[in-house]
């Protein structure tokens, strides 16, 4: 593995529209399918992280992908918080610590039961991991998760094996962690979290020019400190579907903020093309989650 090679792995977060703001499928509907065609039509491959609940309500759209040769993932059974939370959200309760494995278990079978095959790949949804994930993934015999935010530990700029005390650090799990990559070298102005350092949703709201920037930035980063090369991104289906402004459903109206659905649908899957000619220009080679983390498996018996 030369630290001249570029490894991409375009994660696919699978669930419910704006961020699972909405109870709603639209963008795994009509979405997914540009998705597909784009990366077949550029020779690639991704790894869909796909919650239970989706697979459940979408069945035949999760057998399309499986189907296509993108690699299937689980993303937990809801849109759920099953680590620590990074930032606050509304009526949100992070899964305690015993329910973790029990729901990713059954997020697993479903999966399993549509696609025929045992899912190995996993990410937790907006990133919030913990040690308790990576010690369920070990137990349900997971090769790999893509749930740390760079942005926000800003210590580990690699692929590890993390600890089985603490997942930010590097330890002797059998669980492969994939950081999501960020800007490394820019001067936050977001004390605490940092967020401004992260790449989502940057391809959407400011265009492909701004993420190349911060890709390019992460790149050099890596270059001077002699780090392998990897860009690990996180995209939805419902990006590349028109979304609202604002929905109404029960006793709610949910209005999210501007950037989550600004350009969403054709716009967004222009410039996410113009992402992917910009890196296999610069002679990326994309590969699933599940690749990765064979390569790393043959590297440490090598």
């Amino acid at each position: 593995m030369s630290n001249d090679n570029i490894y991409v792995l375009v994660g696919v977060d699978t669930e419910t529209d704006v961020g699972s703001n909405t109870p709603y499928y639209e963008g795994v509907k009509y979405g997914t399918p540009k998705l597909l065609d784009l990366f077949a039509r550029k020779g690639i491959k991704a790894t869909f992280y796909v919650t239970g609940d989706c697979v459940k309500k979408n069945p035949e759209m999760i057998k399309k992908i499986y189907d296509s040769g993108n690699e299937v993932g689980a993303h937990s059974l809801m849109h759920e918080t099953v680590g620590d939370p990074l930032f606050p959200l509304p009526g949100d309760n992070p899964l305690l610590p015993h329910e973790v494995e029990p729901r990713i278990k059954l997020n697993t079978e479903l999966l399993e039961e549509v696609t025929g095959e045992r899912p190995v790949s996993f990410r937790s949804p907006r990133l919030m991991g913990s040690t308790h994930v990576i010690k369920a993934l070990e137990n349900l015999g997971y090769t790999s998760d893509a749930s740390y935010p760079m942005y926000f530990y800003r210590e580990q700029f690699e692929p590890y094996y993390p600890s089985r005390e603490d997942w930010t650090k590097k330890g002797d799990s059998t669980v492969l962690e994939i950081p999501n990559f960020a800007d490394m070298t820019m001067e936050s102005n977001d004390p605490g979290l940092e967020r401004d350092r992260d790449q989502w949703p940057l391809f959407r709201t400011e265009g492909a020019e701004a993420l190349v920037e911060k890709i390019d930035s992460y790149l050099n980063f890596c270059e001077d400190n002699n780090y392998p090369k990897f860009l690990c991104f996180y995209i939805h289906p419902w990006e590349f579907h028109p979304m609202e402004s604002e929905y109404s459903f029960g006793e709610t109206t949910v209005i999210p903020y501007e950037f989550i659905t600004k350009n969403c649908g054709e716009q967004a899957l222009i410039e996410w093309e113009k992402v992917t000619d910009e890196l296999l220009a610069r002679g990326a080679k994309f590969m699933t989650a599940r690749e990765i983390a064979e390569m790393y498996k043959n590297k440490n018996q090598d």
